[in-house]
């Protein structure tokens, strides 16, 4: 990942106009960032990736869970560091356009595309099957009635989505402390239930690697502020404050309700669960909190998925601007100022594969996509001159090694199906930029 001289620019790029020559307006504060990036990672990840990074691990989830916590802090710092240079709309699409050239920066933005349109689903049916037991199709309805509702008020304006925001992750964070509170006080939780040091290493070095790319899943929201940096205010002060801030919180609360859950359930019955803290409550004699694990599981995954939905707007914004996707996505509304239509054209591929597709197997997929984005993520922060630089290049190091790690340690099939939608949108950008070519069309026009 090292870039040609020629390729990097050191001075920020102004975002190209919108076809209605529409900018975002900034109104984000410090506080609203922060809690639209804890929203963004409280959510379905702490609700339902225990299970399977338990299958992987057994109490070694714990370690897996550092690991992920490790990497995650020095994609955020890269992040954060890189925002601050480059404040506009599309995150790692836009650093790695600037500082590695524009393969690599259509790499991540279609990496986040695909990989978060795969998340929105899932988090929508995360919800639908906390919110409503029942048959699939009630849970499905349910499903697209939320997405819907969230993409409706995404498009009247994002102080609005960071109002809501507010709201969700306060609820979230408060069903999770009673949860906690719950097992201490049940009775029945106890390191016997850890099954000593044979079940820390169960999986193997293999099988910690394996969880921890399955829970950095959890961990990959903290890059929507960055995405929005468009609509921050002073975002060379709030960006690297505010991404810190919220991942440092997050890994907090991850701990603690992991620890919980081991001690209350052990390591099999978490990885045999599909609502693994449901089973925590149930077994550590607090099955009446049932009900507020079921309300917290829907609320943080309202929450993921309100954020995801203004994240790829944003990103989809970015990208049409400079014709790697559709150019009349790049609209962005004259009232509300927003990209509605990238906003209303995720919510019908969302509808779409909820109503169709089963996507309990989402995660490696949606960690595939993540990693990749942020191994270029780091890759780009590396090239950074000492003028911009906030955190040491060794960092950035240690960050794109630990992506690319994660990503060899994941379920198979989770690599080849990400390898494939890889190869579809280099493949279809190759194939339209030599039409262009053959039309005489400047590939950097909107329009």
């Amino acid at each position: 990942m090292v870039a040609s001289g020629p390729q990097r620019r050191d001075v920020p790029e102004a975002a190209p106009p919108s076809p209605d020559g529409g900018r975002l307006a900034r109104r984000l504060g410090t506080g609203d960032a922060v809690v639209i990036g804890l929203g963004s990672m409280i959510g379905a990840g702490v609700f339902a990736a225990f299970g399977p990074a338990a299958r992987a691990a057994g109490t070694g989830l714990l370690i897996g869970l550092l690991i992920a916590a490790v990497i995650a802090y020095c994609n955020a710092v890269a992040s954060a560091q890189l925002a601050a240079a480059y404040p506009t709309s599309g995150g790692t699409y836009v650093y790695g356009r600037e500082r590695l050239g524009d393969w690599w920066g259509f790499t991540a933005g279609w990496g986040f595309v695909v990989g978060k349109t795969a998340s929105c689903a899932a988090m929508a049916l995360t919800f639908a099957s906390y919110a409503v037991p029942g048959p699939w199709w009630t849970q499905r309805a349910a499903a697209i009635a939320g997405v819907l509702a969230l993409a409706a008020l995404n498009y009247r304006g994002v102080t609005k989505t960071a109002l809501l925001t507010r709201v969700l992750v306060a609820t979230s964070l408060t069903a999770l402390a009673v949860v906690v509170v719950g097992i201490a006080a049940g009775g029945h939780a106890g390191t016997a239930h850890l099954g000593g040091w044979s079940a820390a290493g169960a999986g193997g070095a293999y099988g910690i690697l394996q969880a921890a790319g399955l829970l950095f899943f959890a961990f990959a929201g903290y890059a929507r502020v960055a995405t929005m940096g468009e609509e921050v205010r002073d975002p060379r002060r709030t960006i690297p404050r505010a991404i810190p801030i919220a991942l440092l919180v997050t890994v907090a609360v991850y701990l603690v309700v992991g620890v919980a859950a081991l001690l209350a359930a052990g390591p099999h019955r978490l990885a045999a669960s599909t609502a693994p803290l449901t089973t925590a409550v149930e077994a550590a004699g607090a099955a009446g909190l049932a009900p507020v694990v079921r309300v917290g599981g829907a609320l943080a995954a309202l929450g993921a998925l309100l954020a995801l939905i203004a994240g790829i707007g944003r990103t989809g914004l970015a990208m049409a601007r400079r014709r790697d996707l559709p150019g009349w996505l790049a609209a962005v509304h004259p009232r509300h100022r927003v990209p509605h239509r990238a906003e209303i054209a995720l919510a019908v591929v969302v509808c779409a594969l909820v109503a169709t597709v089963d996507l309990r197997g989402v995660i490696g997929f949606s960690s595939f996509g993540v990693l990749v984005y942020y191994a270029i993520a780091n890759a780009s922060a590396f090239t950074q001159p000492a003028s911009d630089r906030r955190w040491p290049r060794g960092l950035n190091l240690l960050g794109a090694a630990g992506c690319l790690a994660l990503v060899a340690t994941l379920p198979w099939q989770s690599v080849l199906t990400g390898a494939i939608m890889f190869a579809l949108g280099l493949a279809g950008r190759w194939l339209i930029l030599r039409r262009r070519a053959a039309g005489g069309t400047k590939p950097g026009n909107t329009g």
